[in-house]
């Protein structure tokens, strides 16, 4: 009986070839990384890659930021213990501004994300938002589509986001020809002020289309205050590379 209930607990704690994606890692020791990684159904981790640098380590080049892993580890514990690697081919390194807004969703996970919670739909939207990154052709194509709609993913995974369709106070249908105020954390209430949102847009962003470029920048107005209220304090520092790189 001990032998099989010790054999039992050892399967338990093996995860094997387990959709991933490396989101940071850091040095250990003098061989060794401490990887943070977001997986599919264990939500994010952190894992021990022992030995992977030394020379010739094979897993090593397999560690690859923004591209899909399977993962196999093992351990109890906070940190576990990486057993093998494996790269899912088919998508291309990220170069330039996608490159940048790639690491702008990870630290989002990173400072958003609690360990250990499983969040399997928002690691369908990071693979779909890194997908579409990867597939712009050109410097300075259109990020914003893509960004505004992880980050929408990322509240609403985390119970806080609104009701895009209908307003904070008394859950009525947003209705395209009015206009509307945006309040963090609560909603959009009618409001006849110069600077509220026609209705119409909101309506497009509630169905997830970003097409009407005129959408982009009360999108990101919304992201960013919904992300200023649950962020507080923390810097976010690949948000302040990208105002930089637009001012410049």
């Amino acid at each position: 009986m001990a032998r099989g209930a010790v054999k039992e607990r050892v399967v338990k704690n093996r995860i094997n070839d387990h959709p991933a994606f490396v989101l940071h890692q850091y040095a250990y020791r003098e061989t060794s990384r401490l990887l943070d990684v977001f997986t599919r159904d264990h939500g994010r981790q952190t894992i021990y890659a022992r030995g992977v640098q030394r020379p010739g380590s094979q897993i090593r080049s397999v560690l690859l930021s923004f591209q899909p892993l399977l993962l196999s580890w093992f351990g109890q514990g906070e940190v576990k213990t990486l057993h093998a690697a494996q790269w899912q081919p088919g998508l291309p390194q990220l170069t330039g501004l996608p490159l940048l807004c790639a690491f702008y969703l990870n630290e989002l996970l990173q400072n958003l994300l609690p360990k250990e919670e499983p969040h399997p739909q928002l690691f369908v939207a990071y693979f779909d938002a890194i997908k579409a990154l990867s597939s712009l052709a050109k410097e300075g194509a259109a990020v914003e589509p893509v960004l505004r709609l992880f980050e929408k993913s990322l509240l609403s995974e985390l119970g806080l986001g609104v009701e895009w369709a209908l307003t904070a106070q008394g859950g009525l249908a947003i209705e395209p020809q009015y206009h509307y105020h945006f309040v963090a954390q609560q909603g959009f209430n009618r409001s006849e002020a110069a600077d509220a949102c026609p209705g119409a847009l909101i309506l497009q962003f509630a169905q997830d289309q970003m097409h009407d470029e005129a959408l982009w920048p009360w999108a990101k107005v919304w992201m960013r205050q919904s992300l200023a209220a649950v962020l507080g304090d923390k810097l976010l520092h690949t948000r302040q590379l990208l105002l930089d790189l637009q001012r410049i």
